[in-house]
């Protein structure tokens, strides 16, 4: 796997990071006893040393996975104290998590949380108005939003590039020819979200598609069996970019855009310090949509664990 290292743009491994940070155990014992009165002295300095400990979620994904692991290591790094629940499930069960006090904070997409948690149908005009306007919602609930990753990532609905020759398919709008013969792959819970999901479909674009709930590991495997027809996928989904599978196009922007902050409560946020926030913001810019889509690769198609590969993105970027 290969991430760039910020700032000068070069490719590094996970085995090069784990070379420059560990140098194989090369060290000499005196070199090792220097850095751990170093480290002594240094950990009573960091700004997470003392406060109280933080209970971090996560979704039901290896994105959300991925984002889980890298806040929770840059955090720990800080001298935070993290609990990590990761796989909760969707937005719906984390945000219930949250209110509930299982957790204090969780990764979440802006429009996502507005369109499913706030009730709010219509897009904001572009990325920035849609990060402010979550700022905003959840600013009046109590939750505070950190800054919003570079990367968006929206559901979209794709087929094979064989369905969409034969059936002519180009936009989502043009699947209303097929009626209900079209076979339409998604996690359970697209099937009740609006506009971002299966009555958006119907209300909006007129599209009546047979829905078949699938878990969201399964998505490519029906359509390359022929499950179904179509699946509701992540626009950061590393399969996209085999050239296998054609993404229609959503014309009348039923999914909105998708940044990433992590939603904390407001008075957990207050009571770990302004370095908190600062550091989750540290790592967040640095998630470009070549960044995420890298990681994501590592984990779905390289099969590496989610926390291995954010270790080695958080050493390559000098975050660890």
């Amino acid at each position: 796997m290969k991430f760039s290292r910020i700032n000068t743009g070069r490719a590094i491994t996970a085995l090069a990071v784990a070379a420059i940070a560990g140098g194989y155990g090369v060290a000499s014992s005196a070199a090792h006893s220097i850095a751990h009165s170093r480290t002594a002295k240094t950990a009573a300095a960091l700004p997470g040393t003392g406060k109280p400990a933080i209970t971090l979620g996560d979704k039901n994904f290896p994105e959300e996975y991925i984002l889980g692991d890298l806040y929770q290591q840059a955090l720990e790094a800080k001298g935070y104290k993290v609990n990590l629940k990761p796989n909760l499930g969707s937005t719906e069960i984390a945000w219930k998590a949250l209110q509930s006090g299982q957790i204090q904070a969780y990764p979440e997409y802006d429009g996502t949380l507005l369109a499913t948690i706030a009730g709010i149908s219509k897009n904001a005009a572009n990325a920035k108005a849609e990060a402010a306007e979550t700022v905003s919602w959840l600013g009046k609930h109590g939750y505070d939003f950190t800054n919003v990753t570079p990367f968006t990532d929206s559901d979209a609905i794709a087929v094979l590039k064989t369905y969409a020759k034969a059936h002519s398919l180009k936009t989502i709008g043009d699947l209303k020819k097929l009626g209900s013969a079209v076979k339409l792959g998604g996690a359970a819970e697209f099937s009740t979200r609006y506009p971002d999901g299966l009555v958006g479909l119907h209300k909006i674009y007129k599209v009546f598609p047979t829905f078949d709930p699938l878990t969201i590991s399964s998505f490519y495997t029906a359509l390359d069996s022929d499950q179904v027809n179509a699946a509701v996928v992540f626009t950061t989904d590393p399969p996209l970019k085999t050239g296998k599978y054609v993404v229609l196009q959503d014309t009348k922007f039923i999914f909105g855009f998708q940044n990433v902050g992590l939603v904390v409560k407001a008075s957990v946020a207050t009571a770990e310090g302004s370095a908190f926030t600062a550091t989750v913001n540290s790592v967040s810019k640095l998630l470009t949509q070549q960044a995420i889509i890298a990681l994501n690769s590592a984990v779905e198609v390289d099969k590496q664990n989610a926390a291995t590969v954010a270790k080695a993105f958080l050493k390559a970027n000098g975050l660890l």
